[in-house]
């Protein structure tokens, strides 16, 4: 009877530390997003002058964000994507850096988001381990990292990968914590996690993929997923190390979201990844940088435009697509109501949702 007085003891107090630390991560998730923490034990640091500033600035920021962007793709996208705003299956979103905030507004449903991109994971964040002085600087840095998407609706690789190697909060994780608090997501619970060769999850070692699990409560009021992944998608790194492949195959078919790729799919060096969305895609939605016109096939794709195509920017000149501007024009789509990808002006955006017939 003892034995067993304590074994329940125990459990008890394994639950209680496991919730314990659930707490912590969704109020740290909602520290980092500036947004109130009242009665949690990050009070006493969002009450410091230079977490105020955090809280102000990136509250302003984020209205700005929300009113020019995401209140705009929640009001477009159901009647725009159909059935897919609602399926509940997984949502793949390659090459997309910790960008958690526009897969969730196209598809709030989803149960699964698997998000890849090089940059790290990073360390849990742990706002006790911060000291006083250097908290004020790392919030100023997590912002600046947040500075291209909020204003330009992608991350500029080369800037991320700078600002995300900052010792106090580095990595993607606390981009993404901010993303989920300010989606109105509640998080239940974080892990590292590693994937071998076959797409299993075992502990982390050589040769093994990184990522991150994250178990939250969506707007929705379901139960949700959100996978990163680091990898690299050529397909001699796939060759090489083809765990994050393999772990995709046994999710099966999902909805995809492509969004300022860099015309990597453009080229035959990324045609693993680029075949993989095209047979097991539900739905693709995605800028021109994405896939290729030409793999949609109109005997084997329904494809749908919006927004005006006025091809790439200076930079990615050389991936122009006659035949995307022929039949973009041809449909005489309505101009988007928000900026998608490269073209940060609505009125040079555009997207295609491409549906296998």
């Amino acid at each position: 009877m003892r034995f067993r007085s304590f074994l329940f003891l125990s459990g008890f107090i394994a639950c209680a530390q496991a919730l314990a630390v659930d707490q912590t991560a969704d109020a740290t998730a909602k520290f980092l997003a500036g947004l109130p923490v009242t009665g949690t034990p990050l009070e006493r640091y969002a009450n410091a002058s230079g977490c105020k500033t955090h809280a102000l600035d990136l509250d302003r920021a984020w209205k700005q964000f929300d009113e020019r962007q995401l209140a705009k793709i929640r009001a477009w996208a159901p009647q725009a994507l159909g059935p897919a705003y609602q399926d509940t299956g997984p949502m793949y979103y390659m090459f997309s850096g910790p960008d958690f905030v526009y897969a969730n507004t196209f598809f709030p449903n989803a149960s699964t988001y698997i998000l890849c991109g090089t940059e790290p994971v990073g360390a849990v964040p742990d706002i006790a381990k911060i000291s006083p002085q250097a908290l004020p600087s790392a919030l100023a840095n997590l912002r600046k990292s947040l500075d291209s998407i909020l204003s330009l609706s992608f991350f500029i690789t080369k800037n991320m990968k700078v600002d995300l190697r900052q010792q106090q909060l580095s990595g993607t994780l606390p981009v993404l914590y901010v993303f989920l608090a300010r989606a109105g997501c509640a998080i239940d619970s974080v892990e590292l996690v590693a994937l071998d060769k076959e797409g299993a999850f075992v502990p982390p070692g050589k040769g093994t993929t990184s990522g991150v699990r994250i178990n939250f409560t969506g707007s929705t009021g379901r139960s949700q997923t959100l996978y990163y992944f680091t990898t690299d998608l050529a397909d001699w790194a796939i060759k090489v190390n083809p765990n994050f492949g393999k772990f995709c195959e046994q999710q099966g078919q999902g909805l995809t979201l492509l969004k300022a790729a860099s015309y990597l799919m453009h080229s035959d060096n990324f045609s693993k990844v680029r075949g993989y969305l095209l047979a097991h895609s539900k739905v693709i939605l995605q800028d021109d940088s994405g896939i290729p016109f030409r793999f949609f096939a109109k005997d084997k794709w329904d494809v749908r435009f919006h927004g005006r195509y006025s091809g790439p920017i200076k930079r990615f000149l050389k991936n122009a697509q006659p035949e995307l501007g022929k039949e973009n024009a041809a449909a005489t789509p309505p101009p988007l109501p928000f900026s998608f990808g490269y073209q940060w002006q609505p009125s040079r955006s555009s997207l295609i949702v491409a549906t296998p017939k």
